[in-house]
């Protein structure tokens, strides 16, 4: 009997009977099952965009809340005492959906307004508007919760945001479960172009691609550089500082003999980089 026959002799192995076959047993840890997937690619039974996409899945699933959040300093938040006249046009301009509520800083969450809330206010034909009254308890969660346990429990108790919290019970910012979809997706589509372990990929002369979330430890071990970690972990957040906002797609800025062009980024965070060396 050919490799490609089942036991039973009911004809071809599927492709997920094949990569069964490649594990002699269940795999002991995530390494031994990259490997697995490393071979069934090798040998063909998985193609790349079917390996790309269980490897963009794996790294999902071993990234935590704090590499996703909003960070605490570019919260849309509403004040407890906040009236009409200062909620909407809070609202109109930011364009979110959904806003944490404080009390006296962003340490005192009170809860979450919904917009869609407001409109039932106006929709009743309410005339006075009271924010506590329509405010949702928030959900509390730390940063080092992982995406994938953390895209389970919103599923399960239909929130859509939860607040942040550091190891000292500050709050450091907050997720929606659009930034997990979304960190999700653009996981596995960047498997397409930059591998599991190429955070740093060369694109030209003096030219690279480099992720946002690369740390800045990482990319001075590679450039023999001497950026400042002591403010941020990462070369986004490095980015970030420099422009003091969220920059758009095609915006540069030059950090102590290097010059980054964001490459791809969107209303929330940044994403991709392209850096350069300066000349001296």
């Amino acid at each position: 009997m050919s490799d490609d026959q089942s036991t039973g002799g009911s004809g071809p192995l599927s492709w997920l009977e094949k990569i069964r076959k490649i594990f002699s047993g269940e795999p002991r840890n995530r390494n031994e099952l990259r490997e697995g997937l490393s071979e069934a690619r090798d040998s063909g039974i998985l193609s790349e965009d079917a390996y790309a996409m269980m490897e963009g899945a794996l790294d999902v699933s071993e990234m935590q809340v704090r590499d996703v959040m909003i960070p605490r300093s570019q919260m849309v938040v509403v004040h407890e005492d906040s009236d009409l006249d200062t909620c909407l046009p809070l609202i109109i301009e930011s364009g979110h959906s959904r806003f944490p509520v404080i009390g006296e800083d962003k340490d005192e969450v009170e809860g979450i307004l919904l917009a869609k809330d407001l409109l039932h206010h106006f929709a009743n034909g309410q005339s006075e508007f009271d924010l506590a009254t329509i405010v949702r308890p928030a959900a509390i969660i730390p940063e080092s919760k992982r995406l994938n346990v953390l895209l389970r429990d919103f599923r399960a108790s239909r929130n859509h945001m939860a607040i942040v919290v550091d190891e000292y019970g500050g709050v450091a910012g907050l997720v929606t479960i659009e930034d997990v979809l979304e960190e999700i997706v653009g996981e596995i589509d960047d498997e397409h172009d930059i591998a599991e372990d190429e955070n740093i990929k060369k694109i030209a002369d003096n030219r690279y691609t480099v992720r946002a979330l690369t740390t800045i430890e990482e990319f001075n071990e590679n450039f023999e550089s001497s950026l400042s970690d002591d403010e941020c972990d990462t070369v986004g957040g490095l980015v970030l500082a420099e422009f003091g906002r969220l920059p758009e797609s095609g915006e540069r800025v030059a950090i102590l003999g290097f010059e980054f062009i964001v490459l791809n980024a969107d209303n929330r965070r940044v994403h991709l980089l392209e850096a350069r060396a300066l000349d001296s």
